[in-house]
């Protein structure tokens, strides 16, 4: 007879609702490759409805638009960054752009961005608040099935990749850096797009490496140079765009790059290639150095076009080989760039950005559509979802422990451990280099998508495993669902004052939760 001790593993291990539910909607093969394709399309349309609704609000240049707009109308007229006469700001929201001169203007980032920002100008119009907008908005819409591809890639989990996408989708600094003129919505991109690749590209190649016919024969002293990575090509490509859009893609394709050679290493170490550090570094190395940055520093010269084919440009004709010349530009604009700490009301530096400690006003209303009481007021302000940054944060400190003690334990964690964190230090670590320069918690943007994948991971790791007991997984699970819930409605909470509505002051009094974030 069965004793009643002997049943408690079974009922321990019983499935709970969701994870019956799961299995259920999952039998269908068709059901389940429906959903597969739902679910990103879902959170994509999500993404770009926040971001395309009201896009035109406010009608006005406003924050740094006042630099992004006028050169980009200027290189889709000039081929170049012109200069702008007194009253262009008010003027351009009207369609009249007179105020452009053909005298070159110096400007201190790369064009590619602002190419991408004029694209919706030359469709609607210079003075359409809506079409300078318009192309940074679907750029962010796209970032977030990238971050949903990625998760995906890294957890082979719908659920956890939605999670993850969805998270990025109704977050406030992805929303607002989505629907403003600036660059770093599409640094954002162009960087989550390299990411994306260069995974790709990692699970193509290392099969090939550690695959039975790269071991057949026992140890070797030297493994396969594998030149055919049409991933690493297209990696190449997309960070290059990022460095043309920002230089700060540059930290993002060293990084990246440095990742892909590391994971050669390893895999040629799993396959048991004697020599496996240098014959990743010195053979397969210099290899995957020209698949990647060859791609990279084409598509950033390619951004120059306009500049190399006209003679307008600032300081164009400062010598004959326009090469040259651009050398000499960029020598001075990377002067700038290291000299830049002018200070600012809104500079954070970046040891403050995990604590959220002043993030940037982008606008302002002095006069405010009624609101339904005497005292309105219509900010856009970049501060993140608070639930959602605070809880990345301490998921990325958590995903670092792991890998910590992964090495101490000689028990290595996997990619979904640790891309996220590759992620961080090519988007993070490279400002608290630079601790007097003036920056801003909106660079933080780019961070995002590889915050909210920690998160994503961390929140499955909380929900509990497989073999955990029933009430650690229900117990895991409901903690999940319900912080999700709440994310989602302090969300909806901080819309108004993501988009520029106008509210009551004291309604937007309580969206202050820190001193610094007046």
């Amino acid at each position: 007879m069965t004793s009643p001790r002997s049943l408690l593993p079974s009922l321990e291990t019983r499935a709970t609702r969701w994870e019956r539910l799961s299995s259920a909607v999952m039998a269908d093969a068709v059901r389940a490759r429906m959903l597969a394709w739902l679910a990103p399309t879902l959170i994509t349309l999500l993404a770009a409805a926040l971001r395309l609704v009201n896009l035109s609000h406010p009608h006005e240049i406003m924050f740094d638009e006042t630099y992004y707009v006028k050169d980009a109308w200027s290189l889709w007229n000039l081929g170049y960054e012109g200069t702008w006469g007194e009253n262009a700001n008010t003027q351009l929201p009207g369609g009249d752009d007179s105020a452009l001169q053909t005298e070159g203007s110096y400007v201190v980032h790369p064009p590619l961005g602002k190419w991408i920002i004029g694209l919706g100008m030359i469709l609607m119009g210079p003075g359409s608040s809506f079409g300078w907008r318009v192309t940074t908005a679907l750029l962010g819409s796209l970032t977030v099935l990238l971050v949903y591809l990625i998760a995906l890639r890294l957890t082979r989990s719908h659920v956890v990749a939605t999670i993850a996408g969805g998270l990025l989708a109704i977050d406030g600094v992805a929303i607002v850096m989505s629907r403003i003129a600036l660059l770093d919505g599409i640094l954002t991109f162009f960087i989550t797009l390299g990411a994306l690749f260069v995974l790709l590209d990692r699970e193509r190649t290392l099969p090939r490496i550690e695959g039975p016919g790269a071991t057949e024969g026992g140890l070797r002293m030297t493994g396969p140079v594998i030149w055919a990575r049409p991933w690493l090509i297209a990696a190449g490509i997309a960070l290059g765009a990022a460095s043309a859009v920002k230089w700060s893609g540059l930290y993002a394709m060293a990084v990246l790059g440095l990742y892909a050679v590391i994971t050669d290493a390893l895999a040629r170490r799993r396959a048991g290639i004697l020599l496996w550090p240098t014959d990743a570094v010195f053979r397969q190395g210099l290899v995957s150095f020209a698949l990647m940055v060859g791609p990279a520093l084409l598509t950033y010269l390619a951004s120059w076009t306009g500049w190399l084919v006209t003679a307008g440009g600032y300081d164009r004709g400062a010598h004959a080989n326009p090469l040259i010349a651009l050398w000499d530009y960029h020598a001075s604009m990377l002067s700038f760039h290291v000299g830049l700490a002018s200070p600012h009301p809104y500079a954070s530096a970046a040891w403050q950005w995990p604590l959220l400690l002043r993030p940037t006003a982008i606008w302002v209303s002095d006069d405010p559509a009624p609101c339904g009481t005497d005292h309105c007021i219509a900010v856009i302000s970049s501060v993140p979802n608070p639930l959602i940054w605070y809880g990345a944060v301490a998921a990325s400190v958590y995903l670092l422990y792991r890998f910590v003690r992964g090495l101490i334990e000689r028990n290595p964690v996997g990619p979904a451990v640790t891309y996220p964190l590759v992620g961080l230090l090519a988007t993070y670590v490279p400002w608290l280099l630079v601790p007097n320069r003036t920056i801003f918690q909106f660079y933080t943007v780019v961070m995002v998508p590889f915050l909210v994948i920690a998160l994503a991971v961390a929140l499955r790791e909380l929900a509990g495993r497989a073999n955990e007991p029933l009430h650690r997984r229900q117990a895991g699970q409901r903690t999940v669902a319900v912080y999700l819930v709440v994310t989602v409605l302090v969300s909806a909470f901080f819309y108004p004052v993501w988009t520029g509505m106008s509210v009551p002051y004291d309604f937007w009094l309580i969206h202050n939760w820190l001193p610094g974030w007046i």
